[in-house]
């Protein structure tokens, strides 16, 4: 029986996201050992006695015996390790390129891709490159930002106008994000943002339907059905994602065949774009008044839990949550295998 190393928790702002996913995995992994890996808030590692009272909901560990960054000893135990990590310091290739260096096979994406799919701006610039649509938007640091303020207002009001939304370039879970709908506003959205992040990137507005599609492959990747999130508040903020009843789901999504296979293109298009491998989930917006779809952003690591959009986008597609599981542990031995050969 194959040893899981599965890691969660995480310095992020996505931490109790990512253990409520490990525990939907550990469920799903029936046919493996489970090997639990807890990094709590301050990025230390547990051992497998901590991690396990986390991963069970048996209460609070004990923090204070902690001081220093070490690997627990237990990690030469594992075979594949599965990271179920969500947002900065997990999900943005650090912890991918230490699972790495430990020359065992890791379920998701490499370094590259989760750098890329973290990084807003770059993400961007790569899939402008490759021609796929997106919302007209502006970047800059703090440096340019702090020398040319006005400039910088300005620029933004001639060429994405209000509303708009300003957002940190790293930064997952909408933190740190806001709508923007006057100058005012829009001081204050930029300086919050360049309160979690150097670089800033703002996205003009649009009235849009927002549409998702799973990816799961490594060289040959598939898409799944299209699904689409509906609520009633302003945007798609944090608190929007993660209270319940704030948001539904819609699977399959109510789409013209012609809309979905694009969609579909076009969200296998952007993984293999960013060198993907594993999964992701392509977010997009429909703009049904001019029958445009445009990419919003790619997951590299998706929420992961049983009532999460990817699980819930392959069980429409007729994939089980358990079979999931199982082909994410296929295909990242088949990536380590064909990087040895």
């Amino acid at each position: 029986m194959q040893t899981v190393g599965l890691i969660f928790g995480g310095k992020s702002g996505e931490h109790e996201v990512s253990i409520v996913s490990a525990r939907s995995i550990a469920s799903g992994l029936s046919k493996y050992h489970i090997l639990p890996f807890y990094i709590d808030r301050f990025g230390f590692w547990h051992d497998e006695r901590e991690s396990l009272a986390v991963l069970e909901g048996h209460g609070a560990i004990n923090l204070s015996s902690l001081s220093s960054f070490v690997l627990p000893e237990r990690i030469k135990d594992v075979d594949i390790w599965f990271p179920v990590l969500h947002g900065p310091n997990g999900e943005d290739g650090t912890v991918q390129g230490l699972l790495q260096l430990t020359q065992k096979p890791f379920v998701g994406n490499n370094v590259l891709a989760s750098a890329i799919g973290m990084d807003k701006i770059v993400m961007k610039s790569l899939f402008a490159k490759a021609g796929i649509p997106q919302v007209n938007y502006l970047s800059f640091n703090r440096s340019q930002w702090h020398k040319q303020a006005e400039l910088w207002q300005e620029t933004i009001e001639l060429e994405l106008q209000y509303p708009c939304f300003v957002k940190p370039s790293n930064l997952g879970s909408s933190v740190g994000i806001s709508k923007i709908r006057n100058r005012s506003e829009l001081e204050k959205g930029i300086t919050n943002a360049l309160g979690y992040d150097d670089r800033v990137i703002v996205e003009q507005g649009v009235t849009a339907r927002e549409i998702e599609c799973a990816i799961l492959g490594n060289e040959q990747p598939l898409a799944s059905v299209v699904g689409e999130i509906s609520y009633s508040s302003d945007f798609y903020d944090y608190e929007t994602k993660y209270t319940p009843g704030k948001a539904s789901l819609t699977i399959p999504a109510q789409l013209k065949p012609e809309v979905v296979n694009l969609v579909q293109d076009l969200a296998i298009k952007a993984f293999q774009t960013i060198g993907g491998r594993g999964l992701a989930r392509v977010d997009f917006f429909y703009v049904e008044s001019a029958g445009k779809v445009l990419l919003n952003e790619i997951n590299t690591m998706p929420g992961f839990t049983h009532t999460s959009m990817y699980p819930k986008l392959w069980e429409a597609t007729g994939v089980t949550f358990a079979q999931l599981c199982d082909r994410l542990i296929s295909l990242a031995q088949e990536s380590y295998d064909n990087i040895k050969r």
